[in-house]
């Protein structure tokens, strides 16, 4: 092979792996968001430095978190997710397959957007399950009436009662 033909296969191969990188870049395999409250998020790498993170995702009140670990390009929306750690987020964001090494990310999902999302709104009441106990009401102490004062010292004291006769039945 001349000199030529080798610079040539080399250009085409560079000009493949451009397109597929291109490709693999635009499309995107599924979209969709996730919301919860961001635990972490930090910017990693050796060569290729991009934001990793991870939010908790809960189902239910009481229920173990499910952790959404996710990847960042932009500094803008690492910025805008590091200015709402601790407060409950959506995140919107892309899933790419068939990005080639992890320096483009140490995951598939990429944020793309971030919102806030309002408070959860409290659980609606479920009824007791079966054999437990009703939880019960608790109700406020009810008023004491303050005490009655002393009675004055020249009023006599009251009758004892009367004894019962000795020749009753029940003395029998």
């Amino acid at each position: 092979m001349t000199r030529g033909r080798i610079v040539l296969f080399l250009l085409g191969v560079v000009a493949l792996v451009a397109a597929y990188l291109f490709v693999a870049f635009s499309w995107s395999y599924s979209t969709g968001e996730r919301a919860g409250w961001v635990q972490k998020l930090s910017r990693k790498g050796w060569l290729c430095k991009t934001w990793e993170g991870e939010i908790a995702m809960v189902a239910m009140p009481g229920a173990m978190p499910e952790k959404f670990y996710f990847t960042v390009l932009s500094d803008e929306v690492a910025g805008q997710i590091n200015r709402l750690i601790g407060r409950r987020v959506a995140l919107h964001y892309e899933e790419k397959v068939g990005l080639p090494t992890t320096c483009f990310g140490e995951t598939r999902h990429y944020v793309t957007r971030v919102s806030l999302v309002d408070e959860v709104p409290p659980a609606p009441a479920m009824p007791p399950a079966i054999g437990s106990a009703a939880p019960r009401e608790v109700l406020p102490a009810p008023a004491v009436p303050p005490p009655a004062a002393a009675p004055p010292a020249s009023t006599p004291p009251a009758a004892a009662p009367a004894a019962a006769p000795a020749d009753t039945p029940a003395s029998k």
